[in-house]
């Protein structure tokens, strides 16, 4: 509780009074920033339930739960990496996606980020706080051999082998909205199990 009020104290000084045309403009901005410090705090010191993809799924079903799990972790997640393989040909659709990583990757070694002698593919970094770039991820993560997600210091996402094994770390609120999603879009809840695959 103590780092908690710490946070929201720190927030409060992000208030705006209302009144001018200036203040007026950054009170939804600091009221936003407020709140989401509030929920990162609160999230830290909650507890995440290990889900893992459950076998004999749809195709279809297996792009959306990697997808909506990404999009369920997106404000948790601090940094992530995918590699631009497949252990199958890129989906017509997801093409631009692979083409757009490839630059990403490209720009990293211009920018001295990456090493120019390194694999161009692998381990490419990705800012999900960047719309475009957390875009390409959810492309990709379906089909590639491996995607990660972290915050602090922990991974929270992992999808590899090319849509057929995916783990993922969530709050039971996460966990919530997740089934909601999966609800809404016709994907049984059963697509996840608390129990990893045996290999």
């Amino acid at each position: 509780m103590t780092a908690l009020r710490l946070f929201i104290a720190l927030a409060d000084q992000l208030r705006v009074p209302p009144g001018d045309g200036l203040a007026e403009q950054g009170l939804s901005k600091g009221r936003h920033r407020r709140e989401r410090l509030i929920h990162m705090t609160s999230e830290a010191d909650e507890p995440r339930r290990d889900l893992f993809l459950r076998d004999g799924l749809e195709a279809a079903d297996v792009v959306c739960v990697h997808r909506e799990a990404l999009r369920v972790l997106r404000d948790s997640i601090e940094t992530a990496h995918v590699d631009a393989y497949s252990g199958m040909a890129w989906p017509r659709e997801v093409v631009p996606a692979y083409e757009q990583v490839l630059s990403m990757a490209a720009k990293e070694v211009a920018e001295g980020v990456r090493s120019a002698k390194g694999d161009p593919g692998m381990g490419i970094d990705v800012d999900v706080r960047d719309d475009t770039q957390f875009d390409v991820l959810l492309a990709l993560a379906p089909y590639t051999i491996h995607a990660e997600a972290w915050r602090q210091g922990r991974e929270i996402f992992s999808a590899s082998d090319t849509g057929t094994a995916l783990w993922v770390a969530v709050t039971s609120e996460q966990e919530a909205r997740l089934m909601s999603r999966l609800d809404a879009l016709g994907v049984p809840r059963t697509a996840f199990t608390a129990q990893p695959r045996r290999r």
